[in-house]
């Protein structure tokens, strides 16, 4: 099977960290662009990180000292871990690889 498969969503008060894990099939992560992206209900979805084939990373401004992608290429495995949530960040995270969408985990941060 050629998928992405997500997990690590939940329910965390503000303040607290996620970590987000993307275990790929069929498709090798480090031969390969990896993202994030969140939605939100009523809104587009939007980029949040990434990590290169050659390891660099970027990320949403927002997100910068908060968010830290990293993969693990002998897992097939990319992670984003996610510290001091705020309830803005509350939306559904998906990973990604042209032209592949995980199935998506729900992040919610209360006040």
């Amino acid at each position: 099977q050629v998928q992405l498969v997500e997990s690590g969503g939940g329910l965390v008060q503000a303040g607290g960290s996620l970590r987000l894990v993307c275990a790929a099939s069929g498709i090798t992560v480090s031969s390969n662009a990896m993202y994030w992206y969140r939605q939100a209900p009523g809104k587009q979805r939007e980029f949040v990180t990434i990590i290169s084939r050659g390891g660099s990373m970027d990320y949403r401004n927002s997100e910068k000292g908060r968010y830290t992608i990293s993969s693990d290429n002998a897992k097939n495995t990319v992670y984003v871990e996610m510290s001091s949530l705020k309830p803005a960040d509350t939306a559904r995270y998906y990973c990604h690889t042209e032209p592949l969408w995980s199935q998506g985990t729900q992040v919610t941060v209360s006040s």
